[in-house]
């Protein structure tokens, strides 16, 4: 039985008879709707049942059509009246008539349906009929909320929300992610994901590679990532940490999944994962100070106890550290008293200079750090080329390798002893306040070690 009969009825429906072939034709195209469809005579007769609906209520083409309304077998008693009422109704109604009410499956089910039905005329604008098309209502709610959810989170999301399609190249975005990424939401689409971010691309692309091949991971990840100042620009200085999830897309119409591409979902998490990096730093280096007191209590030579001190330091913290102390009165002169290697990192040791000042030019760090009783940092600046801060750090009587300098004042009862330079390499970052105020809290504990000792008997 076709999913429509040929009948006078069916001829109602439309206004000539159809070419041989043309009722299979219809039925066939009424079987791939995805819609639940049937069609009603102006006497209220069955004409049409498609697939679809008889998946939704188990009444085949054959058993439906024919049948006068849904009385009997599709509805309950209880409800035929109003079910019938309102079908009648929406025959003389002008529009599309939208209505929810339950039907009875062929096992004795009952299904929730949201049902649209608009009267068909003929040539003569007399009512010929009614077509009707229906959906469980769960599934229709479903498919209105998977679209407020999908408009909600590209108009309202606090996060960034991206399609990157199978070319990885942004499709769709939110708001929150243009602004993220410094430009329009229209000048992001379409663009290589390189013309948007500098440092951290590579990782980005290779997560979305690794979706599209193996699918959503398990958990979010986080990535580091520089923002261009506009497309196809140098990246912004500022690094960011987005905390971000993965999801492959692929079309729900196919039967062998056909990738869309993927779903992007992204947090700026940087303040809180630089103040947890900060937070862990604080406890490290806390555990670096307790640590060197109880090596020091060894110690028995206190000169030891400077450098033993400085090594702790060290860890995580630079690459070299420079202790000298003043010479003398009148004018800052300053005598190297110990040092770590000026190559690969290493202890923190005695240096053997018979006494001879430090030969530092005018302007130096070191003395103005005696001259200020305070902290001054210096550095040969973050692009510098490997020529300039060669020439940078020599100028200065540093190792070669050093980039960002940091030089403390020591002081022990009142007294001005010296300074102690902590130097890094093209590896770490400048010297921040935090660095400088750990830096004093170690200067204080050798200094007390050094005026122990009276290393040359200098004084202030």
């Amino acid at each position: 039985m076709s999913a429509s009969r040929q009948s006078g009825t069916t001829d109602e429906l439309g206004p000539e008879e159809p070419e041989p072939g043309g009722a299979e034709l219809l039925a066939a195209l009424l079987d791939g709707m995805d819609a639940a469809l049937c069609a009603f005579d102006a006497d209220g007769v069955v004409t049409h049942w498609n697939r679809e609906a008889e998946r939704i209520l188990g009444w085949s083409a054959a058993e439906a059509v024919g049948r006068r309304g849904f009385t009997g077998w599709a509805v309950r008693a209880a409800d035929a009246g109003d079910v019938e009422g309102r079908l009648m109704a929406a025959m003389d109604a002008p529009g599309r008539q939208v209505h929810e009410f339950a039907l009875v499956t062929k096992d004795g089910g009952r299904v929730l349906v949201r049902m649209q039905s608009a009267a068909v005329r003929g040539g003569d604008g007399k009512t010929a009929g009614m077509y009707c098309a229906f959906s469980e209502v769960h599934a229709q709610i479903d498919l209105e909320r998977s679209i407020a959810l999908s408009e909600a989170l590209f108009e309202n999301a606090s996060w960034g929300v991206v399609l990157v399609d199978a070319d990885l190249r942004p499709a769709v975005v939110n708001e929150h992610a243009a602004h993220a990424f410094g430009i329009g939401r229209t000048a992001v689409l379409g663009r290589p994901l390189a013309d948007l971010l500098g440092q951290g691309v590579e990782e980005l692309e290779s997560a979305l590679t690794h979706v599209l091949a193996e699918g959503t991971p398990p958990a979010p990840a986080e990535l580091w990532v520089s923002v261009r100042a506009g497309a196809g620009q140098e990246e912004q200085a500022e690094r960011r940490c987005w905390r971000s999830g993965f999801l492959r897309l692929a079309s729900p119409l196919a039967e062998e999944p056909v990738p869309l591409g993927v779903g992007w979902l992204f947090l700026d998490v940087t303040e809180a994962k630089q103040t947890e990096q900060v937070a862990s730093q604080l406890r490290f280096r806390s555990q670096q100070l307790h640590r060197a007191a109880r090596a020091v209590a060894e110690c028995e030579d206190p000169t030891e106890a400077a450098t033993v001190q400085l090594d702790f330091a060290l860890a995580g913290f630079a690459d070299h550290a420079l202790v000298d102390l003043l010479a003398g009165e009148g004018p800052v002169r300053l005598v190297r008293v110990a040092a770590t290697p000026a190559g690969p990192p290493g202890p923190c040791l005695p240096v053997a200079t018979a006494g001879i000042p430090v030969r530092y030019p005018e302007g130096h760090p070191a003395p103005q750090c005696v001259e200020r009783t305070g902290s001054v940092r210096a550095s040969a600046g973050v692009a510098a080329s490997p020529e300039r801060i060669r020439e940078w750090s020599a100028a200065r009587q540093w190792p070669e390798d050093s980039v960002h300098a940091l030089c403390v004042v020591l002081r022990s009862r009142g007294r001005t002893l010296g300074v102690v330079t902590f130097l890094r390499g093209s590896g770490r970052g400048q010297f921040d306040g935090g660095d400088a105020a750990y830096a004093e809290s170690v200067a204080s504990r050798v200094a007390a070690s050094l005026d122990l000792a009276e290393v040359l008997g200098v004084g202030r």
